[in-house]
């Protein structure tokens, strides 16, 4: 059991030993509501990790700063994992050691080798990862998926590029881990599927490279025309300056994770004229849901567009979750997982004010939003070509 304050153990044991209730008194004896965090922040994606934990973290000091949720605190544990998977399962343990009744993961390949931990603990957990296997209640009953996964995220790219060019050879550059390759069966089925005449070949970016020249070779050879990049902005800026120092004549498509305004700053003028799929809306994309952000961060002297749309995104990942959690507190239920799982999935559909697509769980799915916008960079900056389009039915 948690730590509680006197007042607060009489009240939980008065109520079976539970997590709070809706019935739990007012003021200072209502106890906190513990979510762990595990976030990359030294790690191999922290260029992305880093903001977006910061958006969680600012998400969660406004809504206590403002009581809380129903008046119990969120107290969030949040920790560096590095990016390496045991530690990953080290931090769990350690969070629900400490009485977290949610989890707030990162990769995929953390959130996939946790699943089977998340589902013995029933412990609702949401993560950065957008691997459609997530958002099976089946195969992950305790994982849900706020945002379009990456598979559809490349469904939306293929539907695009097909539109263009029918006949068009994608070559897919990819981070070499369960994250880089989560879409790719997904997309060749999609192609097939779809009586797509687009060709796909996938190739996998080494870490750490300082470039990309070989396999741009290799897919210049293929006849690529377009090139699909799921990884994080740094590599992907790489990509860029390669295509643009061998004068390639290639479209570089960035999916959630390196579409960004760092993948714009690192690759400067070669950043120019591609293509991004990106289901956040940028802060300089002006969105009515980004205001709430905007007022925390002048508060706290912190540059909203300098941080970017991964802040934005960390900030309405913990909405969600934090969404559930009042469901839970509204129907008079104590905070197990079992019970904020039930309120996830009966929650009315999250409203972003435009940031996201409308979020909506159900036991039948734990896909929240499906629509993503495309952006192309023109004059340094995100410009809008397609507002939140899915994959085509």
């Amino acid at each position: 059991m948690r730590k509680l304050t006197l007042a607060a153990a009489a009240t939980v044991l008065l109520a079976g030993c539970g997590g709070p209730t809706a019935d739990d008194g007012g003021g200072e004896g209502k106890e906190d509501i513990v979510i762990g965090v595990i976030a990359d922040l030294t790690g191999a994606t922290a260029d992305v990790g880093k903001p977006y934990n910061e958006g969680m973290l600012a998400y969660v000091d406004n809504l206590n700063a403002k009581g809380g949720v129903d008046g119990h605190k969120i107290k969030a544990l949040s920790e560096d994992y590095q990016y390496k998977v045991p530690t990953a399962e080290e931090k769990y343990k350690k969070f629900v050691a400490e009485g977290a009744v949610a989890i707030q993961g990162w990769g995929t390949g953390d959130s996939e080798a946790l699943r089977s931990k998340v589902k013995d603990d029933e412990l609702p957990f949401m993560s950065a990862s957008y691997a459609e296997v997530l958002t099976d209640p089946k195969q992950s009953p305790y994982n849900f998926v706020v945002a379009p996964t990456y598979s559809d995220q490349l469904r939306v790219a293929i539907d695009y590029i097909a539109a263009q060019d029918p006949a068009a050879q994608l070559a897919v550059l990819h981070h070499d881990s369960p994250f880089g390759t989560a879409p790719l069966a997904d997309a060749e089925k999609w192609i097939k599927d779809k009586g797509y005449r687009l060709g796909f070949k996938a190739y996998p970016m080494k870490a750490g490279a300082t470039d990309h020249v070989g396999i741009l070779q290799q897919a210049n050879s293929q006849g690529a025309k377009y090139v699909v990049i799921q990884n994080v902005s740094s590599p992907a800026a790489v990509v860029a300056k390669d295509i643009a120092a061998q004068k390639l004549d290639m479209k570089i498509v960035c999916l959630n994770w390196c579409a960004d305004e760092l993948f714009i700053k690192v690759a400067g003028p070669a950043a120019e004229g591609h293509l991004m799929i990106q289901p956040f809306a940028p802060p300089g994309i002006a969105k009515p849901g980004h205001q709430a952000v905007r007022d925390y961060c002048q508060g706290k002297g912190i540059d909203l567009d300098a941080k970017g749309l991964h802040f934005v995104q960390g900030w309405y990942t913990m909405h969600a979750m934090v969404k559930g959690i009042e469901k839970t507190l509204a129907d008079g239920k104590e905070l197990t997982g079992p019970n904020i799982r039930a309120g996830l999935e009966t929650m009315p559909a999250v409203d972003t004010g435009g940031v996201l697509a409308p979020i909506k769980f159900s036991a039948d799915s734990h896909r929240g939003a499906t629509a993503s916008s495309i952006y192309r960079v023109s004059g340094g900056t995100f410009t809008e070509v397609t507002a939140a389009v899915a994959p085509k039915a």
